[in-house]
């Protein structure tokens, strides 16, 4: 899932400790006017779109892991895309802010370098001219919480839906324990105005029972699968399809009953005019009305012949010859 957000990207002298910093990651010392530097802020501990957020404790782990991260476009994972990396990093605190779950709000932000190059002027003078401007991030995580009970959102233990409010309460995930800082990328349309994320869940992620992958498919998450999940799904998807050649078939049968009995009942509506009134109409209702044109034309018709066999006459009583 792409969630990027304004990045709030800004420049700034380098000073002799960050030339330092930069140069732990080049083959040639650079100079500092071979090098453009700027700030980005990463990600936050707010509640994004997804209704998801970082804890504190997990942007102060990224704070470590993205050290070093190179910075891409769209989440293109090619070496050739790579046009920025990350040498410092810090977790800030406003503390004139709250985040919506009352919490003092805090953000990731860090600094990245650029080589000056002909090839890098471009991005350079989009970066200062705020064109490059909306980021967002990729890592993995290995728990994700429920807000509402603190259980695992996987496990069977909780049984809440992100968006919904419990008590009052808006469910969310809290997501805990990176594992890996993947990379940043620059993006085109920011999906949030707070903390953007891409995030990738790994093993984590895998639904291991068909429970799992239907809860998650209905909160909307992104799943995987395993195989004993794949095999039981395929398993029930061969069953839903007989049983919608079964419905299939009694619905074509119910409308072969309603059409004879229309044909004695009604008058001037030919098959294809009473196929569409038919269509939309649910088997219970289909039911009803076939029920209805048979009673009506029992009433016209007699639906049994006279010669129907009857019951054997007494024939002591001279009976065999009335019908």
């Amino acid at each position: 899932m792409d969630k990027s957000f304004d990045s709030d990207i800004s420049s700034f002298e380098i000073s002799n400790e960050e030339l330092g910093l930069i140069n732990t990651f080049t083959l040639k010392e650079l100079k500092a006017d071979e090098v453009f530097a700027f700030s980005v802020i990463l990600c936050d501990n707010e509640v994004d779109r997804d209704l998801e957020r970082f804890d504190s404790k997990t942007l102060e782990k990224l704070s470590e892991l993205f050290v070093g991260v190179s910075g891409i476009f769209d989440h293109s994972h090619s070496s050739k895309n790579q046009t920025a990396r990350i040498f410092s990093t810090q977790v800030v605190t406003d503390k004139s802010r709250l985040t919506s779950y009352g919490e003092e709000y805090k953000y990731l932000k860090a600094r990245a370098y650029i080589p000056r190059t002909q090839g890098s002027n471009e991005l350079i003078a989009q970066i200062n001219a705020g064109i490059k401007k909306e980021v967002s991030v990729c890592c993995s995580v290995k728990n994700q919480i429920c807000s509402v009970c603190g259980n695992d959102m996987r496990s069977e233990k909780c049984t809440h839906i992100k968006g919904v409010e419990y008590g009052g309460e808006l469910c969310h995930c809290i997501l805990s324990q990176p594992t890996d800082a993947y990379e940043w990328s620059f993006v085109a349309v920011p999906a949030q105005t707070g903390a953007g994320v891409v995030k990738s869940f790994g093993d984590k992620k895998i639904a291991k029972t068909f429970g799992e992958f239907n809860k998650d498919f209905i909160a909307g998450d992104e799943i995987t699968i395993n195989r004993c999940v794949s095999k039981e799904l395929g398993i029930k998807l061969t069953e839903l399809e007989e049983l919608a050649k079964q419905g299939k078939a009694y619905r074509e049968e119910l409308f072969s009953k309603i059409t004879k009995y229309a044909s004695l009942t009604l008058s001037g509506i030919d098959a294809d005019t009473l196929k569409a009134m038919c269509s939309p109409l649910e088997i219970g209702q289909l039911k009803a009305l076939r029920d209805s044109l048979e009673k009506k034309a029992g009433e016209i018709i007699p639906l049994k012949p006279q010669l129907a066999k009857k019951e054997k006459a007494n024939k002591t009583d001279n009976n065999e010859f009335i019908f």
